[in-house]
């Protein structure tokens, strides 16, 4: 059976290239190894969750930021329920699939909508339920935050007061997982410089190996 590692961080934390710079390594490696991203637009859920919640013209008048958190959940919980199949599919063949954004990044981001942390903790658990016990989802069997504040992101779009918020309450909420479910952390600032994409993507492997998933 193969394993799932998930890389997670918040906007422009650099997990899609740390994702595929994985995959590619893993394979040099030797290991079979293949990289997924939720949520998969170029599916029908996909496409559904573009066009109803996240599309400037969404179905929803009151706009994806108003909406009610366990709603906009079971738009890409059954995405993930959707593609789930050609995930598994890999895993039968013993792939190390690496994944980025998965449930978690549904807990981050939902979760971030409450500024009471009791609130939050119930809404990781909400979706933790419907997405592992109900759907039936495979859980991560490891999952890597990577820690970028979103000030130090070089794409600075032109909302970035608004942004710099609302990512930073996601990353807090995405600290509160990392500890409630033992994942690792990488801190991408140290001393107020990026570390370069080759030292965090050697900081991964490094984790990899201690979690005996490479040699």
């Amino acid at each position: 059976m193969g394993k799932i590692i998930v890389i997670e961080g918040i906007d422009g934390s650099g997990k899609e290239t740390q994702s595929r710079l994985l995959v590619n390594t893993l394979k040099k490696m030797g290991y079979k190894a293949i990289e997924f991203s939720f949520p998969m637009y170029d599916t029908p859920t996909g496409k559904i969750f573009k066009e109803c919640i996240l599309n400037s013209n969404s179905w929803f008048k009151e706009g994806y930021t108003n909406l009610e958190p366990e709603l906009v959940c079971l738009y890409t919980a059954a995405d993930r329920k959707y593609n789930i199949k050609k995930i598994n599919e890999y895993l039968d063949k013993d792939y190390i699939v690496v994944i980025n954004r998965y449930t978690s990044s549904n807990m981050a981001n939902q979760g971030s909508k409450y500024n009471d942390s009791e609130e939050r903790f119930y809404m990781y658990q909400w979706i933790d339920k419907l997405e592992y016990w109900l759907l039936k989802l495979p859980k991560p069997d490891y999952t890597i935050l990577l820690n970028m504040p979103y000030k130090y992101n070089k794409q600075v779009s032109f909302d970035f007061n608004d942004n710099i918020y609302n990512q930073d309450k996601i990353l807090l909420a995405y600290k509160e997982l990392a500890e409630l479910y033992n994942w690792d952390v990488i801190d991408c600032i140290v001393l107020n410089k990026e570390k370069s994409i080759e030292e965090i993507h050697k900081e991964i492997i490094d984790i990899l190996k201690k979690k005996d998933l490479i040699v």
